[in-house]
């Protein structure tokens, strides 16, 4: 079953120190690297790693950073013929920092990601229509992810949307109501339902708000502290796998892809989002965004420990 990735491309700066600056500070940090990123791309490498058959569909701009992007997607194995090259804008850049522990802080400039438009939806038809599963960030303009979902819903595929990064308004009704799965972590949840779950009993409260306003299935993710799911066939938690973690930043990217990964290859939403778990633990044993995505062989291992 074929997944399509309607999604941010960029070209991530990331740097590592032992803390995060605050304001007005100034640290010296201990290294960087510059590499393909974005939630889109992100994804898109994650699903295809796994060896789901992947469409990524995006933008990016006729520059240096686009090139890079294009040759790191082809080296990664991500098909580029969904990716416009947009001569009005610039490639979308992220600066990320990383601490000691992991955590992260991230400022993204969208460029070439935010001009998408519904001609985008257009030129992809035909990989919207054949699409099992299609995969939405927040990282493009909305109404063109909702324009993809339509079509791939009408096709009788499912759409799964990671609301990162959540609207300050959150997302009513109309916009939940198209679409099937949705995975905020704690923060997200937190924007779109007024409650920040610390734990799976939270979490549970947070998810039926969620589906009350229309998601059939929503998917929150608690960071170290493991991942509740809900939907009409019901409900439960996957505890955190153990891992040795360095960079956190494309966890719930990989997660996503494993999840849709996992929803294309027919497991059951509980199956489906322990092997998204185990695909998010992962990715934070390795630094960077895409290049940490895990393979299928690694995730099946971690499952069977």
């Amino acid at each position: 079953m074929t997944i399509a990735v309607f999604g941010s491309i960029n070209i991530d700066l990331t740097t590592y120190s032992a803390q995060l600056p605050r304001r007005g500070e100034t640290l010296h940090g201990e290294r960087y690297a510059i590499g393909l990123g974005g939630k889109g791309c992100n994804q898109a490498v994650a699903v295809s790693r796994l060896g789901s058959e992947t469409n990524l569909i995006g933008r990016i701009g006729r520059d240096a950073f686009g090139e890079m992007a294009l040759s790191a997607l082809r080296r990664l194995e991500v098909s580029t013929d969904g990716v416009f090259v947009d001569s009005e804008s610039d490639t979308g850049v992220a600066v990320i920092g990383v601490d000691a522990a992991a955590e992260n802080c991230i400022t993204v400039i969208g460029g070439a990601n935010m001009a998408i438009d519904g001609t985008d939806v257009t030129r992809a038809k035909t990989t919207f229509e054949q699409a099992g599963v299609l995969l939405l960030q927040m990282e493009i303009p909305l109404a063109a992810g909702l324009a993809a979902a339509h079509v791939v819903r009408a096709g009788g595929g499912r759409v799964i949307l990671d609301p990162a990064p959540a609207p300050t308004g959150g997302l009513d009704g109309s916009v939940l109501s198209r679409i099937d799965v949705i995975t905020p972590n704690e923060t997200e949840t937190e924007i779109l339902t007024g409650l920040r779950p610390a734990n799976a009993k939270q979490a549970a409260v947070a998810a039926a708000r969620l589906r009350a306003d229309g998601v059939a299935a929503a998917v929150i993710k608690l960071g170290a502290d493991g991942v509740y799911f809900q939907s009409d066939d019901g409900d439960g938690f996957v505890p955190p796998f153990k891992v040795k973690s360095v960079d956190s930043v494309a966890a719930g990217d990989c997660f996503n892809g494993g999840l849709a990964h996992a929803l294309a290859d027919g497991y059951a939403l509980g199956d489906a989002v322990r092997f998204a778990a185990a695909c998010g633990a992962l990715s934070t044993t390795t630094p960077g965004a895409s290049d940490s995505a895990p393979v299928l062989a690694d995730v099946l291992a971690l499952l069977a420990d």
